[in-house]
């Protein structure tokens, strides 16, 4: 049976990523490939994806490491699935990419899990996660960094039901805008 098939059967039944390319391992490259394939990741996507971690998890492969590279695979964001961004959602991660370089630097794992969230859709994490960062006292730009927070929430807030945690974290990015100007 073709790997595809088999990873989309198991994926239809409830198991996750990682636990799917666990059981299809044999072959890490190809067995990588399907899952992604099953999920409906573009193959040019795919390909980008398992070609930065290659050579570090799947070019090699430890028996009875299938599990582990399995969630590495899917802590690294290589299994999310893109989703379809409307043009409000686009304009929201333009603003959050302008919040981003106004911080004057960030952390690899909070860039990490922002690209994540701009992937997978859920702008209201990344949203979050931004409300609660500050920018860096000698580099950041506080004005411009929480001013377009202010933009980026007020888009999102205009969603039929936006979730409550966003007009918090806009008030907030409202007062420190307030006291950065």
């Amino acid at each position: 049976m073709h790997l595809a098939t088999l990873a989309r059967h198991a994926l239809s039944r409830g198991t996750t990523p990682a636990a799917t390319y666990a059981l299809l391992a044999r072959k890490p490259l190809p067995s990588a490939r399907a899952v992604c394939l099953a999920l409906t990741i573009p193959l040019a996507e795919t390909t980008r994806r398992l070609d930065d971690c290659y050579d570090a998890l799947l070019a090699n492969p430890r028996t009875g490491s299938e599990t582990d590279t399995g969630e590495l695979l899917e802590a690294l964001g290589v299994f999310d699935v893109p989703a379809s961004l409307t043009t409000t959602e686009l304009a929201v991660v333009d603003h959050f990419l302008i919040a981003v370089d106004a911080m004057g630097g960030i952390r690899p794992g909070h860039q990490h899990g922002l690209n994540r969230w701009f992937t997978t859709g859920n702008l209201t994490a990344a949203y979050l996660s931004l409300a609660a960062a500050h920018p860096l006292p000698r580099t950041g730009n506080p004005t411009l960094y929480w001013t377009t927070l202010v933009t980026a929430g007020e888009l999102l807030t205009t969603t039929p039901t936006p979730d409550t945690r966003l007009k918090y974290a806009l008030t907030h990015c409202r007062t420190q805008a307030a006291t950065h100007t």
